[in-house]
């Protein structure tokens, strides 16, 4: 049995609970998760007796390699989805059918039930991200590849740092280096951000140089096809000013605390409080805006999430990040960020890229 073949079947019996007849499952993430195919505009059919992967002759070949022995449906030039998943609907007399709301469309939901008169689309949430939740051990080797990927390519950006590379210099340098270990790409557009721009939690890299600052934040990651790596560092010119050290040194101790109280039964939003009551007592509460972590995965974010409110209780095998920081508009901003993941005794610490104060220097 397969690993794709578990997975099926693990979701088969959480259809039992949701009183369905089958889920048609059109988030394509999910159809990679659960088949192996990496292809694209392909949904996949699980009823509680067999499977049906909908797609078109683009992907034949590719599915035969990437997922031998799964049944399909080929599309012809010019066949609707919807036909075709309405036609295998009718041949399994499904009743009430499933749907994956928190991707689904309101357009294909109501095309769906165009073609489906007399079935009951009934809405779900979450049942394939679910299973997701949990690595088994393929998944966190693929996660520990992707880790090293983006050290290596990272350590080789820092080692030819040069004040007349720009922030998009330094973005396309990691992703060649990225994939000369090995990554397929990076796992998303990383962030480079030099001074004042490193306020922006989420800055677009310019054509500003990195040595119009004393600092850089550098946020990214490696894809090692198929699982990711997500990472933050900061790189410092010289030796770092006394603002700069305080914000720095009180970031790295929320985040160590808080990767300290990661275990198996800690509420999610329990170790956000961790790492925020750190950074409120030092007096920069308000300028952390944002949640201490996500998961990650086939995605780079991935359930669970490290926020207020968040009840998700960690269990072995959960891969997050965890990622504090603080924003100064004006001034700029620190993040240090790792990928932990959960372990059985607590948690394993997947990213090994330096972080001390000193550490940050070139």
């Amino acid at each position: 049995m397969t690993r794709h073949t578990k997975r099926r079947d693990k979701l088969r019996k959480t259809l039992r609970k949701e009183k369905v007849d089958a889920l048609l499952v059109t988030n394509f993430t999910n159809v990679t998760y659960l088949t192996g195919f990496f292809g694209d505009d392909s949904y996949l059919l699980v009823t509680p007796d067999d499977e049906l992967l909908v797609s078109d002759a683009r992907f034949t070949t590719q599915i035969e390699e990437e997922c031998p022995g799964l049944a399909t449906f080929i599309r012809q030039p010019g066949e609707r989805m919807t036909d075709s998943v309405a036609d295998a609907v009718g041949e399994r007399k499904i009743e009430r059918l499933g749907v994956e709301a928190d991707s689904m469309t309101l357009g294909l939901r109501n095309a769906l039930a165009d073609k489906l008169t007399g079935v009951d689309l009934a809405p779900t949430s979450g049942l394939v991200e679910g299973l997701r939740l949990i690595k088994d051990r393929d998944e966190i080797d693929s996660t520990r590849a992707a880790c090293m990927q983006a050290k290596r390519a990272f350590e080789v950006v820092r080692a030819g740092w040069d004040p007349a590379m720009t922030e998009l210099d330094v973005a396309h340098e990691l992703e060649r280096q990225a994939r000369r270990f090995g990554a397929t790409k990076l796992s998303f557009p990383p962030i480079i951000a030099v001074g004042e721009r490193a306020a922006l939690p989420h800055a677009i890299p310019t054509d500003k140089k990195i040595g119009d600052a004393p600092f850089t934040l550098i946020d990214w990651g490696a894809d090692a096809g198929p699982y990711i790596s997500d990472l933050t560092r900061m790189v410092c010119m010289g030796k770092p000013s006394v603002k700069f050290t305080k914000i720095y040194n009180l970031v790295l101790k929320a985040q160590v605390a808080a990767i300290e109280a990661i275990r198996p039964g800690a509420i999610c939003e329990d170790v956000d409080a961790v790492a925020r009551k750190i950074i409120t007592r030092g007096g920069f509460g308000k300028e952390f805006g944002h949640g201490l972590g996500h998961g990650t995965g086939l995605e780079v974010h991935e359930a669970p999430r490290f926020s207020r409110g968040q009840k998700t209780e960690l269990r072995p095998g959960m891969i997050v990040t965890v990622e504090p920081g603080i924003y100064l508009p004006g001034w700029g901003g620190v993040r240090i960020e790792d990928d932990i993941l959960v372990t059985k005794t607590g948690f394993e610490v997947l990213t090994d890229v330096p972080k001390r104060l000193e550490e940050c220097v070139v």
